[in-house]
C-alpha cells in the first residue's frame, strides 16, 4: 500500500503550527483540513487523553457556534497521535485565513470556567475522562508560543 499523504511529513522536523494537511473536493467546493499541530512530535510529551478530550469538546463547541465559521466547520478532533487537532473547514482556506479565528478558539479554551459542554453520561460516551486545567494551560501555550508567531516556519511542512 502507499503511505498516506500525512505519513510523508518529516514529524522529526515538524514544529508547532497550523498547517494545511490536505483539501478534498465536495459536492462545489473544497474541504481544507488544518493539523493543528500543539507539540513538537516525537520531542515533547503528547497530550493526555483528558487534555485533548476536554480541547474536543471546547473547541468543537467553540467553532460550530461562531456566527461566520459555524456553517463552514465540519470537524474539529484529536489526532490518534495526540500531538494535535485535525479541524476541517469549508472552503479553500489558507493557515492565515483562520489564525483569527484560532486565536479566539484557544483564548476561550484558556480562560474557560465551569461545566464543560456534554461532559455528562447522556452526551458523551466517556465524560469522566476531562481534564480542564490541563486542556486551559495546553491551549493558552499554544496561544502564547505558536498561534501568536504564525509564519513559514510553522506554516508550511517542512520540505
Amino acid at each position: 500500500m502507499e503511505k498516506i499523504a500525512s505519513f510523508t511529513v518529516d514529524h522529526e522536523r515538524l514544529l508547532p503550527g497550523v498547517y494545511v494537511s490536505r483539501r478534498d473536493s465536495v459536492a462545489n467546493g473544497c474541504v481544507t483540513t488544518f493539523d493543528l499541530r500543539l507539540t513538537a512530535p516525537n520531542r515533547e510529551q503528547v497530550l493526555s487523553t483528558g487534555v485533548c478530550h476536554t480541547i474536543e469538546h471546547l473547541g468543537a463547541t467553540y467553532l460550530r457556534n461562531d456566527p461566520v465559521w459555524g456553517s463552514k466547520t465540519v470537524y474539529f478532533g484529536p489526532m490518534g497521535c495526540r500531538t494535535g487537532f485535525y479541524m476541517l473547514l469549508e472552503g479553500e482556506l489558507e493557515p492565515l485565513d483562520v489564525a483569527p479565528v484560532l486565536r479566539e478558539l484557544f483564548a476561550f479554551i484558556a480562560m474557560f470556567e465551569g461545566e464543560i459542554p456534554g461532559a455528562d453520561p447522556v452526551s458523551c460516551g466517556n465524560y469522566s475522562d476531562m481534564d480542564l486545567q490541563g486542556a486551559r494551560t495546553a491551549a493558552l501555550r499554544y496561544l502564547r508560543q505558536t498561534l501568536s508567531d504564525l509564519g513559514a516556519h510553522n506554516t508550511e511542512y517542512p520540505a
